[in-house]
């Protein structure tokens, strides 16, 4: 089977799918690799070391042309740039990548009417069977770690505590809201970094693990019922809880000099947390790292991309930190998409089994039509 691997067309995106490490396992497993020339540059792999593990350097035109077609965005999470590829898919062909199929589900449809055979990275189960393909998780690292940083170089002050000729500096407050894999990894680097670090999260669960990092963790007076699925994700409260919990979170804000939300629900909206009143109670110099600005953001102020100042706070919402660690995060994804390649094949043949959980939960759309039923259901109701 052939597939290949082509080159990132959304806005700044510096991700590669795959990277020369892994070419070896898929070529033992009867795969031949292609990669579109300079896929992987912007990454730091350069064409040379993709030929070396026994690549085929090919052109987009002819990238297109094999069996599976291996992308970190697809249609749906490349809504403009990746509509410039449905003339070059065909029907038969798999495509395998990150294509929002919840928050963009006609994109799904678009694909499915090109007759194609459709895999959503981000519907992989949160199963052990699974981990080693979890994208969303490998990526949620990375964001993790990014926010982090983000909040030191932003902050006018240091994170640790100093004891000088010159005097003594306080330790920086940090506060992590959403204690998911984003923010178990802020809450680690910010606390490397010597902030005094503390985390809340609607679900109590999560608690032993903020702890085990060293972090403080904030308990709310919030009755939150079921606050998580069966996937391990929050789910969405209801409007009084979300009033009730802006109000209590707000003095807690107001604490802290670095603020790094990381709370999302899949498909929706993100949960605004973070009024402008809160941000307003904040120290002048504070700074919110906002890694829900993609979906509306956590704080009320949050634009995504963009560098907002209220108050004296800075606000930033960035939507693909990942791509600023382009060659760990191309690492990270291409290993975690050789394991699911790897899983697709059997005795060297394709196979495609909907009695299996990770096959039958990522695949989207087959022989022309859509056919995850969560999709379905939101191309009904659209």
């Amino acid at each position: 089977m052939k597939v290949a691997v082509v080159k990132e067309t959304f806005p700044g995106e510096r991700r590669v799918a795959l990277v020369p490490a892994n070419l070896a396992k898929l070529a033992k497993a009867g795969f031949h690799v292609q990669i579109e020339k300079r896929a992987g540059e912007a990454a730091g792999f350069l064409d040379a070391a993709y030929e070396d593990k026994g690549a085929q350097l090919v052109s987009r035109e002819d990238a297109f042309a094999a069996d599976l077609v291996l992308q970190v965005r697809a249609l749906g999470a490349n809504k403009q740039a990746g509509r410039d590829d449905l003339p070059r898919l065909r029907a038969g062909q798999l495509v395998v990548g990150l294509c929002d199929p919840l928050g963009e589900p006609q994109a799904a449809a678009e694909l499915a009417a090109k007759k194609v055979t459709l895999f959503a990275l981000e519907l992989m189960p949160r199963t052990t069977r699974a981990q080693m393909m979890d994208v969303l998780s490998s990526m949620a690292t990375i964001s993790g770690y990014e926010a982090a940083l983000l909040g030191a170089i932003n902050l006018p002050k240091l994170f640790p505590m100093l004891m000088t000729a010159a005097g003594t500096l306080a330790a920086a407050k940090v506060l992590v809201i959403g204690a998911g894999v984003a923010g178990l990894k802020a809450i680690a680097t910010a606390k490397r970094l010597g902030a005094i670090v503390r985390a809340y999260d609607v679900r109590p669960a999560c608690r032993e693990q903020v702890e085990s990092l060293g972090a403080k963790f904030v308990e709310l007076p919030l009755a939150a019922g079921d606050a998580q699925d069966q996937a391990g994700y929050a789910r969405q409260q209801g409007e009084e809880f979300l009033r009730n919990q802006r109000e209590l979170l707000g003095r807690v804000v107001a604490e802290s000099d670095v603020v790094i939300t990381t709370a999302l629900v899949p498909g929706k909206p993100s949960p605004q947390l973070i009024n402008a009143k809160a941000v307003a109670a904040m120290q002048p110099g504070s700074v919110i790292i906002d890694l829900a600005a993609e979906r509306g953001g956590n704080c009320a102020l949050t634009r995504p991309d963009q560098r907002v100042v209220e108050h004296g706070v800075t606000i930033l919402g960035p939507t693909n930190l990942p791509s600023e660690a382009a060659h760990h995060a191309s690492q990270l994804f291409s290993g975690n998409v050789t394991a699911f390649l790897l899983h697709l094949i059997k005795d060297g043949k394709l196979n495609l089994n909907r009695d299996d959980a990770i096959i039958r939960e990522t695949l989207v759309a087959e022989d022309g039509q859509v056919v995850a039923d969560k999709i379905r259901g939101l191309l009904a109701n659209a």
